[in-house]
C-alpha cells in the first residue's frame, strides 16, 4: 500500500445462536486484504453451532469470549474494552464487509496526512443468500456532522468507523437503539469525519417485529430529544414514523 497511513481497525462481531448466519461475516473479515485488523467475537454462550463456526476459523480470529451478558450492547461495551485498534467497528452476525479490499480501500480513500475521527460510507441491503436488494433508503450525507441524525441515521452503525479513544460505552438504558446515542456521542467530540464514499456494508435485511419496532422508535425518539431538544425532534419526527413503519430494515 501506498498510503503511509495504516491504522489498525478492531472489528467485533456480537453473537447468540446464529450459527445460520455468522459464517458469512467471519469470511467478510478474515478475508480482507488489508493486514492490519484486530477481529473480535463476543458470544453470549450460544447453544447451537455458533462457536463450533467460530472454531473453523479461530486461528485467524484475536479474541474470542464467550459468557453471558445483559443484552447486545453489553456485549458491545465488552468487545469495545477487549479492542486494542485506532478505530472500532461493530459488525452484527448476518452483515458483512462488501468486498475483501474494503478496509485497504478505505485507507487509501484518506487524504495524507489526515487522521480522521470518524469514517464512513454506504449500506446495502441483501438477502440471506447475499443476494443485494437495495441500498439504504436512508444515504450517508456528503458531509456528516453530528446534526445529520435529527433526519434519522443516515449512516448505519456498521459503516460508522470510529476512533477508539472517542468512544465511550454504550447506555444500556436503551435496549433496541443505543447505537444512535452511541454515534451522536461521539460525532459531537469528532473534528474530521471522513465520508469514504464507499459502499462499505452489506446489512443482512431481516423483519423486526412491530413490538420492537415501537419500542426502538420510543427509544430514538428520546436519544434525539436529548441530542437535539423537544421542538426539532418532534418536528424531525412526522417522517420518521412514517418511514420506520412502513420501511422495514433502515
Amino acid at each position: 500500500m501506498n498510503n503511509r497511513f495504516s491504522p489498525r481497525f478492531s472489528i467485533i462481531t456480537v453473537t447468540y445462536n446464529a450459527a445460520c448466519v455468522v459464517e458469512a461475516t467471519i469470511k467478510s473479515v478474515v478475508s480482507q486484504t488489508y493486514g492490519n485488523v484486530e477481529y473480535i467475537i463476543v458470544d453470549g454462550v450460544s447453544s447451537d453451532e455458533t462457536l463450533k463456526i467460530v472454531d473453523k476459523y479461530r486461528y485467524l480470529i484475536q479474541k474470542v469470549v464467550s459468557e453471558p451478558d445483559k443484552g447486545l450492547y453489553d456485549a458491545m461495551n465488552k468487545g469495545m474494552l477487549l479492542a486494542t485498534g485506532d478505530y472500532l467497528c461493530f459488525l452484527n452476525a448476518g452483515d458483512s464487509l462488501r468486498e475483501p479490499t474494503t478496509l485497504e480501500d478505505m485507507v487509501q480513500s484518506i487524504t495524507p496526512g489526515e487522521t480522521p475521527d470518524v469514517m464512513y460510507g454506504e449500506t446495502a441491503l441483501v438477502d440471506i443468500n447475499r443476494n443485494f436488494q437495495r441500498m439504504k433508503r436512508l444515504s450517508a450525507p456528503e458531509v456528516l456532522t453530528w446534526k445529520s441524525f435529527k433526519k434519522g441515521m443516515l449512516v448505519s452503525h456498521q459503516a460508522f468507523f470510529a476512533r477508539r479513544e472517542l468512544a465511550e460505552p454504550y447506555d444500556l438504558q436503551y435496549r433496541f437503539s443505543s447505537d444512535v446515542d452511541w454515534c451522536i456521542r461521539i460525532m459531537k467530540k469528532s473534528g474530521i469525519l471522513h465520508n469514504t464514499h464507499l459502499i462499505i456494508i452489506d446489512y443482512l435485511e431481516e423483519g423486526m417485529t412491530t413490538q420492537n419496532r415501537k419500542a426502538s422508535l420510543k427509544e430514538r425518539f428520546w436519544i434525539m430529544t436529548k441530542h437535539y431538544g423537544l421542538a426539532s425532534t418532534l418536528i424531525h419526527h412526522i417522517g420518521f414514523v412514517f418511514r420506520l413503519f412502513t420501511k422495514p430494515g433502515q
